[in-house]
């Protein structure tokens, strides 16, 4: 007997539509990549208690980035049990959660383990180390007054020196003005700041780079700090190539400049 063409291909149709894959939207705010593990690490330095204002942003964009932010901040809130949404929220929340305790020492992931949302976890975290207090400043202040070049390079100490005004901007309490100013006030505070700011960076400059400070210095006004950083990088190329191109008169100047101190 001949078999029946007509139902094997039924057959045939109904097991294709069984296993083909549904649509997935990667948009959705419950998507989990296939790659999203609860080991995955989205920041490259554990939080130890110091530095909580870059650790803060680096988690912020991490989770944007898997647009998972309403996790930690409210938006997406826990559904009722009995919602069909339930199950892959919670999972979500365990992602998120498994993603900051990864990003945490030891010490404080132990004791934040048993919140059961990252909200939870985020504002506790934000409670302790995110609010502003005299000490922090105090210790932010003495480190940046205390910081000079020392052995480090143009870039390496720009970097020291850039980590501590963003912790120092992430402490301020001063809320800024939004208002419109017609009599230049809010410019001239703000260009007060930036000098500020650009001088401090100068203080701590080797003396090797008194020569170029002193031509910043002298410009008016007085350039933003991204300019005086390039002007002082010109200078250190300067220097790499004059040493590269004399080696002999560098070691002897290196050398009388030994005797003589």
């Amino acid at each position: 007997m001949a078999p029946n063409s007509t139902n094997d291909s039924s057959n045939v149709f109904s097991a294709r539509t069984i296993t083909q894959p549904a649509t997935v939207d990667s948009t959705h705010l419950y998507y989990l990549h296939p790659s999203d593990s609860p080991g995955m690490i989205l920041v490259n330095s554990v939080f130890n208690g110091k530095g909580y204002g870059g650790w803060r942003r680096a988690i912020v964009i991490g989770l944007s980035a898997k647009n998972k932010l309403g996790f930690i901040d409210g938006t997406y809130y826990e559904p009722d049990a009995s919602s069909t949404d339930f199950k892959p929220w919670n999972r979500c929340n365990d992602m998120v959660i498994s993603w900051i305790l990864n990003s945490l020492s030891k010490d404080i992931a132990e004791s934040v383990l048993y919140s059961k949302t990252a909200n939870a976890i985020w504002k506790e975290l934000e409670v302790r180390f995110g609010q502003c207090n005299g000490a922090q400043l105090y210790q932010l202040q003495k480190e940046l007054s205390d910081l000079v070049q020392g052995i480090s390079d143009i870039a390496g100490y720009y970097t020291k020196v850039k980590n501590i005004w963003d912790e120092l901007d992430t402490l301020n309490s001063c809320v800024h003005c939004t208002c419109e100013c017609n009599c230049g006030g809010k410019s001239r505070a703000l260009k007060s700041f930036q000098d500020g700011r650009l001088i401090q960076f100068l203080i701590g400059l080797n003396d090797a780079y008194t020569a170029v400070r002193s031509n910043i210095l002298m410009l008016t006004p007085l350039p933003s700090i991204n300019q005086a950083y390039s002007l002082l990088i010109q200078d250190e190329k300067q220097r790499e190539i004059d040493v590269a191109q004399n080696p002999v008169e560098t070691a002897f100047l290196a050398q009388n400049q030994a005797t003589y101190f």
